[in-house]
């Protein structure tokens, strides 16, 4: 335990003297469930991965997402999902994994006993019949406890992610609630923003007091709709919310090409300049389309057109000073020499073969820290690694001086 808190300490320390180092990484809140069933992990190459996180650090990774709920036994409505299973008893240890692996930890709140996500927002069965006043002391309550239990073990999160996708708030009600009755934050109403305020203030309170050096992030998935996301931040403004980070999702099967996200970020920095800004969730398939794709797309579902999204991503974020974190969703997600299966067809692993795709190494490479001329990296001439890749992954034997190219490592290098 001891190991876990001072490599933890360490790691907060490090990144807040060196000043903003773009992080880059994933959500792995699966992990433990692929591990148990033997998932056969590669690396791009075909190699045997012989322990994920710590490949993933070696690759260039430097942080890592795990959600959290209330008690997900409780949800027992026709959309149950057994994915949604992340206890405090089932977090832990992974938590503790990406502490040793040497990389940050965010913490993702639900506040549900399932998915927490503009679509549904359920109050936890065991919180269904208090008032307002009552559910915001349970929240406090809650994520006190939660965030000492963690610590009590050594496990100290850099990032903290009060509620999950909050752009219509949290807490509406019992699952099966009448939609009109459910306590939901809208543009162009006042309803319930003042007790989405309340909730939050609790919420952040008991952040700032357990690990008053987290980041807190407030996350929306707007990102399609300017006026709305914009709204939702004004309204924190104004309900005073404390917060240092906007969080958003950006899908583009479900949000539109890769210029609405340059759009809404834009719009953010220009707004809120005191704030940085992190995706912390975004995808694309390697192959096959995602179930209740709304959006048309400007790469194939192939291995090579999620590279291309990556790339294009990495670039554009590259250009946003205020942008200092990317995290795939479910990145860990694969199939291959196990039982397993699911809805989902957009980690950074390949269930057909277990290897990890090109666009792993590409959004590896935006945890880079900028040099003075804005590039991510340089490497003399006289002191190249041995191997590079292109900004799809594929190898590149002999680059030539000027190349924007990905070590064996992750890194994005531009060659002189």
């Amino acid at each position: 335990m001891e190991r876990t808190v001072i490599l933890c300490v360490l790691m907060m320390a490090w990144w807040i003297k060196a000043g903003a180092v773009r992080l880059a990484g994933g959500d792995v809140s699966l992990l433990p469930e692929y591990e148990e069933a033997g998932a056969n992990y590669y690396d791009p190459e075909g190699r045997p991965i012989a322990s994920l996180l710590p490949w993933l650090h070696d690759e260039g990774m430097n942080a890592m997402r795990v959600r959290l709920f209330v008690n997900p036994s409780d949800y027992t409505g026709p959309d149950a999902d057994p994915n949604a299973c992340q206890t405090m008893e089932y977090i832990l240890p992974l938590c503790r994994q990406i502490c040793d692996a040497g990389m940050e930890l965010m913490l993702d709140f639900h506040y549900s006993d399932t998915w927490a996500d503009p679509a549904r927002q359920f109050t936890p069965a065991a919180w269904g019949t208090m008032d307002d006043e009552a559910l915001a002391r349970q929240v406090y309550d809650y994520t006190r406890r939660s965030l000492l239990t963690l610590k009590e073990e050594g496990i100290v999160p850099a990032y903290i992610q009060p509620g999950n996708e909050i752009s219509y708030g949290m807490l509406w009600g019992a699952p099966g609630t009448p939609d009109e009755l459910l306590k939901k934050t809208l543009m162009g109403s006042d309803a319930n923003w003042d007790r989405l305020g309340l909730l939050l203030r609790h919420a952040v309170s008991a952040c700032r007091e357990v690990c008053p050096d987290a980041g807190i992030v407030i996350h929306t998935e707007r990102t399609a709709s300017p006026d709305e996301q914009r709204n939702f931040y004004r309204q924190m403004e104004r309900l005073g919310i404390d917060f240092d980070i906007i969080g958003l999702s950006y899908y583009p099967y479900f949000h539109g090409p890769l210029s609405s996200l340059d759009a809404a970020i834009t719009e953010l920095e220009t707004d809120f300049p005191a704030k940085r800004i992190m995706v912390v969730e975004t995808g694309y398939a390697y192959a096959w389309e995602v179930p209740g794709t709304s959006c048309a797309v400007d790469y194939p579902y192939t291995q090579e057109g999620q590279a291309q999204f990556a790339s294009g991503l990495v670039e554009m974020l590259e250009q946003h000073p205020a942008v200092n974190g990317l995290f795939w969703w479910w990145l860990e997600y694969n199939a291959c020499g196990t039982m397993l299966s699911g809805w989902y067809n957009a980690p950074l692993f390949d269930s057909r073969n277990g290897r990890a795709t090109p666009a792993l190494r590409i959004i590896a490479s935006f945890a880079e820290r900028d040099t003075p001329d804005g590039v991510a990296g340089f490497a003399s001439a006289d002191r190249r690694p041995s191997v590079f890749y292109d900004l799809s992954g594929r190898p590149m034997p002999h680059p030539r001086p000027g190349t924007l190219c990905i070590d064996s490592s992750g890194r994005r290098l531009l060659l002189r």
